[in-house]
């Protein structure tokens, strides 16, 4: 069984839903402007990324470690600073999306360079 499976699943499910998420948020739930927002452009590079993931090449991984991070500030400063109660609650959902994107990414990582490793040979006696 592939060891990457699972967290690759996990991360790329965290990554479909902050599509989701920044769509629906800057376009109908809680828009920066009545009517939708430029903001909802922050979905593309997710969506531009999300073939890769879903394909499991490790670089694309390896960059979205840091990538990530991005959207795990965002959801970090508007869950606190925006003055709407939707926004915020929203701010606080895209938080946890990156939190948990980024655990898996890490995970899918260690897992594909474990799983690239040679056997360690045992020490001679």
């Amino acid at each position: 069984m592939d060891p990457t499976a699972l967290p690759r699943r996990i991360v790329v499910a965290a990554v479909a839903a902050l599509v989701v998420l920044a769509l629906a948020w800057e376009l109908w739930l809680a828009p920066l402007k009545p009517g939708g927002s430029l903001m909802a452009l922050k979905a593309l590079p997710l969506i531009a990324v999300l073939p890769a993931l879903v394909r499991g090449h490790v670089r694309a991984f390896q960059w979205w470690s840091m990538l990530i991070l991005v959207y795990l500030c965002e959801g970090i400063v508007r869950g606190m600073s925006d003055p709407d109660a939707t926004s915020r609650l929203l701010g606080w959902i895209e938080t946890a999306l990156a939190a948990i994107a980024w655990f898996a990414i890490l995970a899918t990582v260690k897992a594909a360079r474990a799983a690239a490793a040679p056997p360690v040979a045992p020490p001679a006696a």
